[in-house]
């Protein structure tokens, strides 16, 4: 359950339907109200229908290349642009240390290995939805934590850039694409707001 008493909404990705399955029913019983997805595509798709959705447990070997990371890293990258407040834990059966390597770079909350036990897999769903509930808390009280992976020899230049976009995206995420109330979060006028949604690609969802 989160604050509001509601069960946390939650996005499972896997192309193996027999894990997939076994993970909903898992986290069902757990009192999470799951969605689940069996490609990037799907889950997207799913993300962008119910925006309420806090957290997406992602297997990172998906369709339509399984015994590689590509898909479910760019899945990720995607669905933090989409909800930069979502929650991305990843799964993956891969090389262990370059594929934690690529999600945390990617914005990944978590990483779990496989073979991943029940009791992991809650235990790291437990861990994000306490941070969901507590970052929560604060941009109720007007505050917003920002994370920003760049590489150190990107320079200070795209790092600004990269925590730029990333406080934007955060700011009319937490209003609701409200660009009123964004403007006035991040003292802006409404035109410099525009101007920077539109310097970074930033859109509302259809």
């Amino acid at each position: 359950m989160n604050s509001t008493g509601t069960p946390t909404k939650l996005l499972v990705v896997d192309d193996d339907p027999s894990l997939l399955q076994l993970l909903a029913l898992t986290l069902q019983q757990a009192g999470f109200q799951v969605y689940t997805a069996e490609c990037r595509d799907d889950a997207l798709e799913i993300a962008r229908a119910e925006p309420d959705i806090q957290i997406a447990l992602c297997d990172l070997g998906l369709p339509p290349r399984p015994n590689e990371i590509t898909e479910g890293i760019h899945l990720v990258e995607q669905l933090l642009m989409q909800r930069p407040d979502m929650k991305a834990i990843v799964i993956t059966g891969q090389d262990q240390e370059s594929a934690a390597l690529a999600a945390i770079r990617a914005g990944a909350f978590d990483f779990l290995a496989k073979p991943v036990q029940a009791v992991q897999i809650r235990a790291a769903v437990d861990r994000a939805q306490l941070f969901a509930s507590k970052e929560a808390t604060l941009r109720d009280a007007g505050e917003s934590r920002i994370t920003i992976a760049t590489r150190v020899d990107e320079g200070i230049r795209e790092a600004g850039e990269a925590a730029e976009e990333r406080l934007l995206r955060q700011v009319l995420a937490d209003t609701g694409f409200n660009v009123a109330e964004a403007s006035r979060r991040l003292g802006l006028q409404r035109e410099n707001l525009y101007y920077f949604m539109k310097k970074y690609g930033i859109k509302r969802d259809a």
